[in-house]
């Protein structure tokens, strides 16, 4: 498995505006979108080109245009939803599935919720996009459910992640690329991210 931690400087500068405790709403929403522009442009460069005839103003020329159809946004619910803008400022043509995915209570394992995923899901790459990748339960349920509805390849994209879920996703799904903003040190007793950024749903949707 790939594990991409971005080394970009204004990934590194935006993710620590993001940790600030008195962030408002309107900048952790902001800030949200930019690093997912920055880290989708990163997750998408290795896309396959294929020299395509076109009509230039100085004549006919063979230019490189992307060769697959474009990749599946999936932003797991709800938080992903803070990334999609800025994921589709990069990829304003990509389909757009949705994934759901809770807690059970009484199991303590992810379960999905609502889920629809788009019809040639097989014939493109998905890109996952969430904040944060903490323990990789839910992460590791949205990746079986996109391999079990035919994808076959697979990108995961987050602000932030805890060692112990990318060895979760690296030890059930090898293949699957992330891309982090940044990698963090741990998590703590409640599976909380440290230093983490809180609760990115609540600070995206102001219910906090």
């Amino acid at each position: 498995m790939s594990v991409v931690e971005s080394s970009h400087p204004l990934v590194k500068h935006k993710i620590s505006l993001l940790r600030d405790h008195n962030i408002s709403v309107k900048a952790f929403r902001e800030l949200a979108k930019e690093i997912s522009m920055l880290l989708t442009v990163e997750a998408t460069q290795y896309l396959p080109l294929e020299n395509t005839p076109i009509t230039c103003w100085s004549g006919e020329i063979s230019a490189p245009i992307l060769a697959d159809k474009q990749p599946t946004l999936v932003p797991i619910l709800r938080a992903g939803l803070g990334m999609l803008e800025g994921s589709l400022a990069i990829l304003p043509c990509a389909k757009i599935s949705v994934v759901g995915i809770q807690r059970n209570e009484e199991t303590l394992q992810p379960e999905s919720y609502y889920e629809n995923i788009i019809a040639d899901i097989t014939s493109r790459t998905a890109i996952i996009i969430d904040p944060m990748l903490a323990t990789g339960g839910t992460a590791l349920a949205t990746i079986d459910l996109l391999k079990s509805s035919g994808c076959k390849h697979i990108i995961a994209l987050f602000l932030v992640a805890a060692p112990e879920g990318i060895a979760l996703i690296k030890n059930a799904h090898p293949e699957v690329r992330l891309i982090i903003g940044a990698v963090d040190e741990k998590l703590n007793e409640q599976g909380y991210i440290l230093p983490g950024l809180g609760d990115a749903g609540d600070k995206i949707f102001g219910t906090l």
